[in-house]
Order: C-alpha cells, then structure tokens, then sequence
C-alpha cells in the first residue's frame, strides 16, 4: 500500500513537473539507447564539476549589482573626462586669443614708452614660436638712438633698466595698478638718463 502510494507521489509530479505519463516515461526510456560508456564519461564530468555551489545565484546578483555600480562609475567618469576637455579647450581658446590682444597692446605701448625715454630709438616685442602661443617666449628688441638692433641682453645695464621700465609701463597702461612702487629703479641708469 505504501509502494503504491509512493508510486502515485511519482506519477504524479511526474506529470506535474514534466507533463509526462507513466507510460509515455517507460515508452521514452524504452527508446532511448544510451551507452554506459557514454554514462561513465558523463558521471565523471559531472564529478570533475565538483560541488555546486548553492549561493552562486546571490553571488551572481552581487557580482551584476557591483558590475552596474561600477559601470554607471564610468560611464560617469567618461563624461566627466569629456567635459574637463571641452573645458580646457575653451580655456586655451579664450587664453590664446586674450594674450594675442594684449600683446599686441603691450608691442604698441611699448614701442611708444621706449621711444619717449630713450627720446627716439626703436623696439619691439617678437614671439619666438608664434605658432604655439600659450608657451611662447617673448624676445625683446632694442635700438637706442646712435646704436644697432639688437637684443636687450646686449645692452648696457643703463639702457636695460630704461628698456625695463619702458616694458613695464607698457603693461601698466593695459591693466593699471592702484600702486606702483619703483624703489631705487634709477640704481642702474647712467647720470644723462636721470637727469
């Protein structure tokens, strides 16, 4: 009696879980001819799998829910990154153009200044890489009256000193200083130039 009960337990999770018969079971075991050969690899596959792993569902959804945190991370981190670039490339666009206008401005005044104290003469500001304006150099050129072009190392130190103050003031007439403190300035100029 229990046998058959245990039979009917059978039969019927066989049907609910497989939606098969009794007979449709014995038929389609009856047809299928398997190998014991073929079974003895199997098991042993099985084997080599070793234990399952029953927590492997949540260490799945642990693992995905890290993996999504990490990928909103940076795909954050990405835009962030093409944002400081869109940034800095307006920041060097702006700069480069806000240092070619007040160049400019600085070269005129310049020009202007260092004529006035030298009471004629000639200078000028040139760039030494004008194609690379955020680290270009600047060289200074100066002609006092009566001497050659030449660069502003190979003046005297009388004549550097007004060059200084000529390049000075030629920035002070761009963006102007509430004060302005020029001690012992005169330190190096020759007697005929204080005067």
């Amino acid at each position: 009696s229990s046998a058959v009960s245990e039979q009917r337990h059978i039969e019927e999770r066989l049907l609910n879980d497989k939606g098969l018969s009794i007979e449709d079971a014995e038929k389609d075991y009856q047809e299928t001819d398997i190998d014991s050969e073929e079974i003895e690899k199997l098991k042993k596959r099985i084997e080599s799998m070793g234990a399952v792993n029953l927590a492997a569902p949540e260490e799945y959804e642990q693992i995905e829910n890290r993996y999504a945190f990490l990928s909103k991370q940076k795909t954050d981190l990405d835009k962030a990154r093409e944002d400081l670039y869109a940034a800095i490339n307006k920041i060097n666009l702006t700069t480069r153009q806000n240092f070619q206008e007040t160049f400019v401005q600085v070269k005129d005044n310049f020009r202007k200044i260092f004529s006035q104290l030298f009471e004629g003469g000639e200078a000028d500001l040139l760039l030494t890489d004008e194609g690379n304006l955020l680290e270009t150099g600047i060289d200074i050129i100066a002609q006092p009256p009566g001497k050659k072009l030449q660069y502003v190392s190979l003046l005297s130190g009388g004549e550097r000193s007004l060059t200084a103050i000529a390049l000075l003031f030629a920035i002070y007439l761009i963006k102007p200083s509430p004060f302005c403190i020029l001690d012992e300035i005169d330190g190096h100029l020759d007697e005929a130039n204080i005067l």
